[in-house]
This record gives C-alpha cells, sequence and structure tokens, in this order.
C-alpha cells in the first residue's frame, strides 16, 4: 500500500460516511476511481434517496469515471470502495475492465454493523438457474436469437 492507496481510501471512507451519516442518502459505501494518479470518478451509496436498489458507490463511480473519460472501459483504472465489493459492483468492475480494487471494511463487517448480507445472492448465483428462488423462465428464444444474428454480422458493431 502506498500513500496515494491510503489518499484515495480515505477519500471513498469521506463519501460513505457523508452519505450514511449526513445524508441519511444509503448505507456506508463510497468508491472512488483512479487513473494515473487522479480521481477520474467518485460515488456514494444513494440507495434510499432515489428509491433504487442499484445505486450503489461503485456503480455511480463507474458512471462517472466512464463518462470523463468517454469509454466503457476503464482498462488502467484502480477502484477504491469502503466497502467489499457485492457481486453487482463486482460484476461491473469487471466489465469496466477495472485493474485492481482496493476495499476497507469486508462483507462481514457489513453485516455486523449494518445489518447487510449479500450471503443469500452468492449462494443463490451458484445455483443452477432452475433452482434459483426467483423463478427465471425462458420464452420467445428464437425472436431473441434473430436479434442476435443481425448484430453478429452488423458492420458498424462496436465490440466489448
Amino acid at each position: 500500500m502506498t500513500s496515494d492507496d491510503e489518499k484515495f481510501m480515505k477519500r471513498a471512507i469521506e463519501l460513505s460516511a457523508k452519505t450514511a451519516l449526513v445524508d441519511s442518502a444509503g448505507g456506508v459505501f463510497g468508491c472512488v476511481i483512479v487513473s494515473d494518479g487522479e480521481i477520474i470518478g467518485e460515488g456514494a451509496n444513494r440507495v434510499v434517496a432515489e428509491n433504487d436498489p442499484t445505486w450503489h458507490g461503485e456503480i455511480e463511480a463507474i458512471r462517472k469515471a466512464c463518462k470523463k473519460v468517454g469509454s466503457f472501459k476503464l482498462p488502467r483504472a484502480t477502484l477504491y470502495t469502503s466497502a467489499e465489493p457485492c457481486p453487482m459492483c463486482m460484476a461491473a468492475a469487471y466489465w469496466a475492465g477495472i485493474e485492481k480494487v482496493f476495499y476497507a471494511s469486508t462483507n462481514a463487517d457489513a453485516l455486523e454493523y449494518g445489518d447487510f448480507d449479500d450471503s443469500m445472492i452468492y449462494a443463490e448465483l451458484k445455483k443452477p438457474v432452475s433452482e434459483r428462488s426467483i423463478e427465471c423462465v425462458q420464452i420467445l428464444r428464437e425472436d431473441a436469437v434473430e436479434v442476435w444474428k443481425q448484430y453478429k454480422n452488423k458492420a458498424d458493431r462496436v465490440p466489448y
């Protein structure tokens, strides 16, 4: 860990404190994304304030960073988050091409001090689709695949 790593993590923790303790906007989750020593995106949990279960600090920071750099990929970026990322946020980091993730508190800390429990989600994702607690029903596959076929052959398609 470098002094810069500590500085960026402290900023993520500041964002988590503001959103949870001052704004009462959501849980104790703040995030910054850094590229070449510069913060390119910041985010904080606003699930409660926005009535949006996807408004996590990491998601907001990734959106802002991508907008700032003009790309949906952040290949040399580092994500600093005040808490271990949930499955959604970790998946978003992979999709964005984030190079490294630093986190402060653990999932166990979030459970102990905030009653945040993602263990059910981790367990559900390990199950076959047919055994998950949210019923998943496949319909109209042929119609959807037809669009995929057109997309595959689209001359100006942007790969990602």
